[in-house]
């Protein structure tokens, strides 16, 4: 019993080490970016050893991976919270695309994911993690949409990617100073034209 209060403590400890890592590495990419920060400078913001970050992650970039992944798990699940128990599918998309933009509006967290991201992981790595979290929602909202008959049947796929992509747009002007009201307004309208022919 002793033994494996013990285990669970290591594994703790662990997991408190990486997160560490996680938060101050997110915190020097935002402040000075992913080329301008070293591994020396991580470790001593996040207060462990370097044996440590190459304990939990095989390299600088691994570590980054790592950051993007908890950035976009942070945006799922906010798009998520605000999408329960809207009163349709296409309503659920709208709501999404707020929330989607609220999520992106944390400081550096656009840099992080749609300027760093795709710089450091490569577009591939960064479909790939983006495709685990925001997109799948947004797949999820629109086949659910298709499903009700509320939109027109399109390519999944392609749909997922062209609105994505406008979603990101979006939060790229957002966080450069354009009016969210004013984009959001948009992708309202991209959304809404998307339903049948009456």
């Amino acid at each position: 019993m002793q033994q494996e209060s013990a285990r669970r403590t290591n594994r703790e400890r662990s997991e408190e080490t990486r997160d560490r890592l996680i938060q101050a590495a997110r915190r020097l990419f935002v402040e000075k970016s992913y080329a301008e920060t070293g591994t020396p400078e991580i470790v001593r913001e996040a207060g462990v050893t370097r044996g440590a970050l190459y304990h939990h992650f095989a390299d600088k970039q691994a570590l980054f991976a790592a950051v993007a992944e908890r950035e976009a798990g942070a945006v799922a699940e906010e798009i998520e919270r605000n999408t329960v128990g809207s009163p349709s599918a296409t309503a659920s998309l709208i709501e999404g695309g707020k929330a989607y933009l609220k999520a992106m509006a944390e400081p550096g967290r656009t840099r992080l994911l749609l300027l760093d991201g795709p710089a450091v992981l490569g577009r591939s790595g960064m479909d790939e993690i983006d495709n685990r979290h925001g997109n799948r929602t947004l797949r999820e909202g629109l086949q659910a949409a298709i499903e009700a008959g509320q939109i027109r049947r399109l390519p999944l796929d392609a749909l997922t990617g062209l609105l994505g992509a406008a979603f990101d747009r979006a939060a790229l002007a957002i966080d450069a100073g354009a009016d969210a009201a004013d984009y959001q307004a948009g992708l309202t309208g991209l959304i809404e034209g998307l339903a049948p022919a009456s």
